[in-house]
C-alpha cells in the first residue's frame, strides 16, 4: 500500500474543479491528471510508489493515496516500467472508480502476468484495453490518438495525443528525440506538450549493487530538440524531480530553448501544480 504525504486534498481539488478548458495537474515523476470542461477525468502514468531503495529512491512526496480517488474515467500507461504501470498505484483507482485502463501490450503483460491485477484488485478484464500506434479512442470529451515513442530502455513505449475542443495535449512518456517527430509536429497543433527530462547520474546496479553512471531521460539539448520538432507552443518538462541521483533543474531549459522558434514557452511546474490548456 502507498500512503500519501499530503492527505486527500489533491483528489478533492480535482473533483471540485470546474475548468473552462482543460485543467492539468502534475503528479511528479511522469504522472498527470486531466479534467475537461464537461467533467471527463483522465490520468496518465500516475505513480504513487516509493521506488526500490536503495537503487531508486523517491525524491518527491506521494501526492495522494489511490484509494482516495473516487472519480476517474480512464487511466493511460505509456509503457511497462514500474513508475508508469504499477498495480499498487493504479489498481485501487480502477477498483474504486470503474475506470478503463489503456496501455500497450507489454504494459498489459505487467497487469495480467507479472502483477496479477485481476487477483489483487476488484477489477474486471473488460476494463483493460490494448492500444497501439495509430489507434484512436474516445473518452468523454477527449479524442486520444496513440503515437510512437522512442525510448530504447522500454520494450514497447507509446505516446498519447489528447485532443479537446479547447486544445491539444501531448504526453511523450519517456521518449528521446526521433527524426519522425518533425512529421508529428506538422500533423498536430500541440498547445501543451510533456517530455521526460533528467540528469545523468549514478544508480545502483541491480546485480552488483555498485553505482553505475546511468541516463534514463533526455538531456537538456535532447528535450528541447524534441519539443522543437514537435512544435510545442508550451513545453512542460517532467520526471526531473523523481529519483535520487537523477534529479535536474528544469530552469536550465530556458537557455537551451531561447534560440528555437518552438517551444514558444517553457512551463515549469512542481508536483501538485495545476495548469490550464
Amino acid at each position: 500500500m502507498t500512503q500519501s504525504d499530503w492527505g486527500e486534498w489533491l483528489p478533492r481539488a480535482v473533483e471540485s474543479a470546474d475548468p473552462e478548458t482543460v485543467a492539468i495537474w502534475y503528479l511528479g515523476c511522469n504522472g498527470f491528471i486531466l479534467k475537461g470542461s464537461s467533467g471527463t477525468t483522465i490520468s496518465i502514468d500516475p505513480y504513487l510508489g516509493t521506488g526500490d531503495p536503495p537503487r531508486t529512491v523517491r525524491m518527491v512526496p506521494i501526492p495522494f493515496d489511490p484509494t482516495d480517488v473516487t472519480e476517474m474515467d480512464a487511466v493511460f500507461a505509456t509503457h511497462e516500467h514500474t513508475d508508469h504501470t504499477h498495480g499498487p498505484s493504479q489498481g485501487p483507482i480502477l477498483e474504486n472508480t470503474g475506470a478503463d485502463f489503456y496501455a500497450p501490450d507489454d504494459s498489459l503483460s505487467v497487469v495480467f502476468d507479472d502483477e496479477a491485477w485481476l487477483d489483487e484488485y476488484g477489477v474486471e478484464e473488460a476494463q483493460f484495453h490494448e492500444v497501439g500506434e495509430g489507434d484512436t479512442v474516445e473518452v468523454g470529451e477527449f479524442t486520444v490518438t496513440v503515437e510512437f515513442s522512442h525510448d530504447p530502455d522500454s520494450t514497447h513505449p507509446v505516446s498519447y495525443v489528447f485532443e479537446h475542443e479547447s486544445g491539444t495535449f501531448f504526453h511523450g512518456g519517456d521518449t528521446k528525440p526521433h527524426d519522425d517527430f518533425a512529421e508529428l509536429g506538422e500533423r498536430y497543433d500541440i498547445d501543451l506538450g510533456v517530455l521526460a527530462f533528467g540528469a545523468i547520474g549514478n544508480i545502483d546496479d541491480t546485480q552488483t549493487g555498485e553505482p553505475v553512471r546511468t541516463r534514463w531521460y533526455s538531456t537538456e539539448n535532447e528535450a528541447v530538440k524534441s519539443a522543437s520538432d514537435l512544435q510545442f507552443d508550451r513545453f512542460l518538462p517532467s520526471h526531473w524531480d523523481m529519483w535520487k541521483g537523477m534529479t535536474a533543474d528544469p530552469k536550465t531549459l530556458h537557455h537551451h530553448a531561447r534560440s528555437y522558434e518552438y517551444p514558444r514557452n517553457l512551463e515549469v511546474v512542481e508536483i501538485g501544480d495545476r495548469v490550464e490548456l
